[in-house]
C-alpha cells in the first residue's frame, strides 16, 4: 500500500536506492550503480514536506517517490523500487499517486527527468503517457533541475526532461 514516507522509513529508502541502482551496472553505467543515494537530510526534508511516499509491503518500503513543485508542476525527483519487488506495477502506482496529489495541489502536470536509452527509464515513462521536452520547452525550473544534474555528472549519458 501506498503512504507518507515516516522518519523511521528513510535508511530504507536508501537501501532500495542503492539495489535499484545495481541494473545499471549491466548497462555500462557502474557510475551511476556507485552513485550515492539520497542523503538523510535530503530525504527528511521531502519527508517533512509530505512529499516522499513509499510502497509498504507489509513490513516496510520496498519502493518510494520523492517529489517537488517546479513551475507550476509536480516534479518526481526520484521514483525507484527494489529489485526484488520490480515489475509489479508498484513504480507505476506510486506515479499515478503522484498525479493526484498533483491535481489536488492544483498543479499543472508532473515531470520528471531520466535517462534517454534505459529501459526502464525514458521508454517506461513513455509508456505512462510522459512526452520528452525539447530544450525550448524547457521552463527556468527545469532548466536549472538539468543544470543541477549535469554538475553531479549524470550527463555521461544521454538524459531528456519529460512532461505529462
Amino acid at each position: 500500500m501506498i503512504r507518507l514516507a515516516t522518519s523511521d522509513d528513510l535508511l530504507a529508502l536508501q537501501d532500495i536506492e542503492r539495489a535499484a541502482g545495481e541494473p545499471f551496472r549491466a548497462l555500462g553505467m557502474a557510475a551511476i550503480a556507485d552513485d550515492d543515494p539520497p542523503s538523510i537530510a535530503d530525504l527528511t526534508a521531502f519527508q517533512r514536506a509530505n512529499r516522499a511516499w513509499v510502497w509498504d509491503a507489509g513490513d516496510g518500503p520496498v519502493a518510494y517517490l520523492l517529489a517537488e513543485v517546479v513551475d507550476g508542476h509536480g516534479h518526481i525527483e526520484q521514483v525507484s523500487v527494489h529489485p526484488a519487488h520490480a515489475r509489479r506495477g508498484l513504480g507505476r502506482r506510486l506515479i499515478e499517486h503522484a498525479a493526484e496529489w498533483a491535481s489536488r495541489e492544483g498543479l499543472a502536470g508532473l515531470t520528471l527527468t531520466t535517462y534517454a536509452e534505459v529501459p526502464w527509464n525514458a521508454p517506461y515513462y513513455a509508456r505512462l503517457g510522459f512526452v520528452t521536452l525539447d530544450e525550448e520547452s524547457l521552463t527556468d525550473g527545469l532548466r536549472a533541475v538539468r543544470d543541477h544534474e549535469i554538475a553531479r555528472g549524470l550527463d555521461a549519458w544521454p538524459r531528456v526532461t519529460m512532461r505529462r
